[in-house]
């Protein structure tokens, strides 16, 4: 064993506890009182389990402490390494990800890890690795999510003035409303139902595949269905076909469901059922159409998401009756979570005061 290293006796034991008992800084004041033991003449071994570490560790903390005294005592924490990139390349890179990649330049239509580090290395002379990059879009903000579905025709003008004028809209569509009349906004879609059914993501163990039932059968059904987020309930019906009669009995539906003395606003898409001057609409509905290409206003998409992922996806229907008693058992578990059609279906811009 090496011989101890001697101590500086510029401090005397009494100091030391002194200056330990001082300090705010718990690892400082352990190592002075382990020093404060070497110098009463206690062995190195036991001395270091006074300040909770082994001989080699005191040994390193002697050597400190007579190079620096007592302050070199402290923990000497640093930021790390300088990072590779600075904050304007970091900011460069952002904007980059948030632009997306040229098809003709990058000849990508999406950005990869792969595309980002050669980027990285072409721009900024830096040679990441591909997992690292990773690392940086994550401190930059930046998910691996999927993108939701456009219509190529939408029109992003003519859905932002939807939303910002749709307080003037209701109010023009509701001047014949006797005053401080209850308004719910409720909104309606249909959804297709049947034995070709999807299937949705799962828990599995790493690195398994898990396998699902896929019917390659094409009987279906429809769901039509409404809800009004601010109450938290809906009205559905399961029908053969999307058609106007099955449009007018949704609408029948929906009418025995607004609370009494309400009066509903019904926003729906412009499909040809939903527009046909042959519905006898209720008188306790007004209908505001959607503009066109634009399913993102209708929260019932998300709806149709949330029953597929639940209760319809990853399942075989053998009949057209099993595929309706799914799509009724699924809407009345839905209605049976009201916090859920709320949550799901609320709408800043849709919800504003709801009594004419």
């Amino acid at each position: 064993m090496p011989p101890a290293v001697p101590l500086r006796t510029d401090f005397s034991a009494r100091e030391l506890r002194r200056l330990a008992k001082q300090s705010r800084d718990n690892n400082q004041s352990r190592r002075l009182l382990s020093l404060a033991a070497v110098l009463d003449g206690m062995s190195r071994d036991d001395a270091a389990r006074i300040g909770g570490m082994d001989r080699q560790t005191l040994r390193d903390w002697v050597h400190r402490f007579n190079t620096g005294g007592p302050e070199a005592l402290l923990d000497a924490w640093t930021n790390g390494p300088t990072p590779r990139l600075s904050s304007e390349q970091m900011s460069e890179l952002a904007a980059l990800v948030d632009a997306g990649p040229d098809r003709q330049a990058d000849g990508v239509v999406r950005w990869r890890r792969i595309d980002l580090k050669l980027v990285i290395k072409k721009r900024f002379g830096v040679d990441f690795h591909e997992r690292y990059v990773g690392t940086l879009l994550k401190k930059l903000g930046f998910s691996h999510v999927s993108a939701r579905p456009r219509h190529p025709g939408q029109d992003v003008e003519t859905i932002a003035a939807f939303k910002k004028n749709f307080p003037q809209t209701l109010s023009a569509h509701l001047a014949e409303l006797p005053e401080k009349t209850p308004v719910e906004i409720w909104f309606q879609d249909e959804a297709r139902i049947g034995q070709k059914n999807g299937i949705v993501r799962q828990w599995s163990r790493r690195g398994s595949r898990p396998r699902q039932p896929a019917d390659q059968r094409y009987e279906n059904a429809y769901l039509f269905g409404a809800i009004c987020p601010a109450r938290g309930t809906g009205a559905a019906i399961a029908v053969p076909y999307a058609d106007t009669e099955a449009m007018q009995m949704h609408l029948n539906e929906i009418s025995r469901h607004v609370a009494r003395g309400a009066h509903a606003v019904l926003l729906l898409d412009r499909a040809g059922w939903h527009t046909t001057s042959k519905l006898d609409v209720p008188d306790n509905i007004t209908p505001i159409f959607l503009p066109s290409r634009a399913p993102e206003l209708n929260p019932v998409e998300n709806i149709w998401q949330y029953l597929r992922a639940n209760w319809l996806s990853n399942r075989v229907f053998e009949t057209y009756l099993e595929i309706i008693e799914a799509a009724c058992d699924a809407w009345q578990k839905l209605i049976a979570q009201p916090e859920t059609i709320t949550s799901i279906g609320m709408r800043q811009w849709a919800h504003v005061g709801q009594t004419q």
